[in-house]
């Protein structure tokens, strides 16, 4: 994978923009992975896009169209992060609070992880399906950005896309001794920071079946207190974006759903495509019209042993809800 000139290496318009679509959907993800907003990635893409389409003299000296693309994606991405905070998870901005409203404070939108969909059947090797779901869940995209811009790229390169520390050197311009000591040290990062409690190790979630989904859908419709609680581990979490409350404990999620969530009862769950490898329900709830329901929130669960171990209920559904195709609302 050189990114080294080759004469001989020539590429007319028209093959150019078939052969960039090509490499939107991996683009799209490892942008992802470094901005955590899927309206960045994809802004950043396009910026890609435009940079290749405007250098495109100087990639007829270039062999290797994909490696020529993650340099400018990278540098895209280190460009957008400048003088940014991080994007975070509410667990990883303090402890967990009582389930009462009082404890709700709405923050930016630049500061939360935003959800991307994710299809794992678009993979042709199921081994690769594998790693580019694990390495798209909210957690492991929370940890990642703990971490400085360069290390984050390093990591994702090297770890994720499992390129050479040679070609990640020859990508960042800079020597194989600073990508390997990036990579140490990105990895120290991930190891010793406590990002949060509720931190699920991948292999750990499960794919919950048919039947453990129609339980959960039913339950939830139905707003019946003993089936949720059968179906919630003791030690779930539930976090809310755009607000930095998030509950520990199956008691305070309870306590909440049932207290100052009530207004959730009724609701109607949709589903739709996998939020970051994990499932995921457009919930709507019963419209103040008094006719039909209204968007609420994109719900993405995670599921441990056959139970529900952290709930995600994104709020901000007239920017998430399009982007996973569910409808404005349910007559």
């Amino acid at each position: 994978m050189s990114l080294m000139p080759d004469p001989s290496a020539t590429i007319a318009p028209n093959q150019l923009e078939r052969q960039l679509e090509q490499h939107r959907t991996e683009l799209t993800r490892y942008c992802y992975r470094m901005l955590a907003s899927p309206f960045e990635a994809e802004d950043a893409v396009q910026e890609t896009m435009l940079r290749a389409w405007r250098g495109l003299d100087r990639f007829q000296q270039r062999a290797a169209l994909r490696s020529w693309l993650y340099r400018i994606a990278t540098n895209v991405c280190f460009d957008m992060l400048n003088g940014r905070n991080r994007r975070a998870r509410p667990m990883d901005l303090g402890g967990a609070g009582a389930p009462e409203p009082a404890n709700l404070n709405s923050l930016p939108e630049v500061t939360w992880i935003e959800p991307i969909p994710t299809d794992a059947a678009a993979e042709d090797d199921p081994a690769e399906a594998a790693v580019a779901k694990e390495t798209m869940r909210l957690a492991f995209v929370a940890a990642l950005q703990h971490l400085p811009p360069r290390q984050r790229a390093v990591l994702i390169l090297c770890e994720v896309l499992r390129w050479k520390a040679s070609e990640a050197a020859e990508l960042l311009d800079t020597s194989v001794a600073s990508v390997n000591s990036a990579l140490q040290r990105a990895r120290a990062t991930i190891e010793s920071s406590e990002l949060s409690s509720s931190d699920i190790e991948p292999s750990q979630i499960d794919e919950p079946d048919r039947d453990l989904l129609a339980r959960y859908v039913e339950a939830f419709e139905a707003y019946d207190m003993d089936a949720l609680t059968s179906l919630i581990r003791e030690d779930a979490i539930q976090s809310m974006p755009p607000y930095d409350l998030w509950m520990s404990g199956r008691d305070d999620v309870i306590s909440w759903w049932f207290g100052p969530g009530i207004a959730c009862k009724n609701s109607k769950l949709v589903p739709t495509k996998l939020a970051n490898g994990s499932i995921a329900f457009g919930q709507y709830k019963p419209s103040d019209s008094g006719s039909g329901h209204d968007p609420w929130a994109l719900q993405v669960i995670d599921f441990v042993d056959g139970k529900a171990a952290e709930f995600t209920f994104f709020l901000s559904t007239e920017q998430i809800f399009p982007l996973f195709g569910l409808p404005p609302r349910l007559d």
